[in-house]
């Protein structure tokens, strides 16, 4: 579709059209969250994974398997627990017997073996569960004694917690929270959408869901998305905006050096890039603006900044000072 690297019109259009159509079958059983939407299908065409956060029953489960409907690929649940074992994600090795008594070990893959995995609470399983399924999710591969399984592309874990019980959990260390490529905040539906919601919900019939695309047109998108062009002064927007959550850098900024303690690793430059590029192209553009990447910047920096004391007890979050950190570099620029 692009091995000639120039990308007309059509192809662009095309693009766009069918990212609209993903975002409006899932609309039709996700009602509102246009963000969480949103936020699900980028990282899904940036090749990352997303990190939901939100109380129960505001419909994480339901999103995934309903974006599975509409690109036709495999989905899996795990629910995670504190007595989860690795081996029950990534599959073990169970012994067989043949038709003449000989027995031997074959490889039983786990639900890690998906296009779209749900690890739904991943902070109630123990450090060493959680870094089986983070193994799996760095380097799209699961090794059992001497053999290396690939996984299947496309490869998308999103993991919810829940914010409210933290007794008996095991929250996520830093270093495997800036894996994620995005954390979203799943927030309560207004009263108009929990209107709709209800009516869906209570009517009894089966929602019609056309599949918009297939494994193969996500690759296709993906390879667009390589294509987007980035302008240098984009480029150092989104630099200098992870560079201004750093403390004790000269490019710190104000609101940094009160309230973070430690900033965001060059993954968040990456992912800048990566996302604000799927953005572009789902606004129908092949060049990445200044605002794009702003716009993605809270759900890729919330998770990669750690506030301090004076933060939490002057009532400051991630959000209000993320946001005074885009303020400050938008009005330089």
């Amino acid at each position: 579709m692009t091995d000639a690297l120039a990308i007309d019109n059509e192809i662009l259009s095309r693009a766009t059209i069918d990212l609209a159509g993903v975002r409006e079958e899932i609309s039709k059983i996700i009602v509102g969250q246009k963000e969480v939407i949103d936020g699900v299908i980028i990282c899904l065409i940036a090749g990352g994974h997303v990190l939901l956060e939100g109380v129960p029953g505001l419909g994480k489960t339901t999103l995934l398997r309903t974006l599975a409907r509409v690109l036709d690929l495999r989905y899996s649940r795990i629910q995670f627990t504190p007595d989860l074992m690795p081996g029950d994600i990534v599959g073990s090795m169970v012994m067989e017997s043949d038709e003449h008594g000989h027995k031997n070990l074959r490889f039983q893959p786990g639900p890690v073996f998906a296009n779209l995995v749900l690890a739904d609470e991943i902070n109630r399983a123990t450090p060493k569960t959680q870094s089986a399924l983070l193994e799996a999710m760095q380097e799209r591969t699961v090794t059992s004694g001497t053999t290396t399984y690939s996984l299947d592309a496309p490869f998308l874990v999103m993991a919810t917690q829940n914010p409210i019980e933290m007794e008996g959990t095991y929250p996520l260390p830093e270093a495997q929270l800036d894996r994620f490529l995005m954390k979203i905040l799943v927030t309560y539906p207004s009263r108009q959408d929990l209107s709709r919601i209800v009516d869906v919900t209570t009517r009894g019939n089966e929602i019609e869901l056309r599949q918009v695309m297939n494994r193969s047109q996500i690759a296709d998108l993906r390879t667009i998305c390589k294509h987007i062009v980035v302008a240098p002064h984009v480029q150092d927007y989104a630099i200098e905006l992870v560079m201004a959550t750093q403390p004790g850098t000269p490019s710190a900024a104000e609101v940094t050096k009160r309230y973070i303690r430690y900033g965001s690793s060059p993954r968040g430059a990456q992912a800048l890039i990566e996302c604000g590029r799927v953005l572009a192209l789902m606004r129908g553009r092949l060049h990445l603006s200044i605002d794009d990447v702003a716009e993605v910047a809270p759900a890729v920096l919330r998770h990669r900044i750690i506030l301090n004391f004076d933060a939490h007890a002057d009532g400051e979050t991630a959000e209000t000072i993320l946001q005074k950190i885009l303020d400050g570099i938008t009005a330089r620029t």
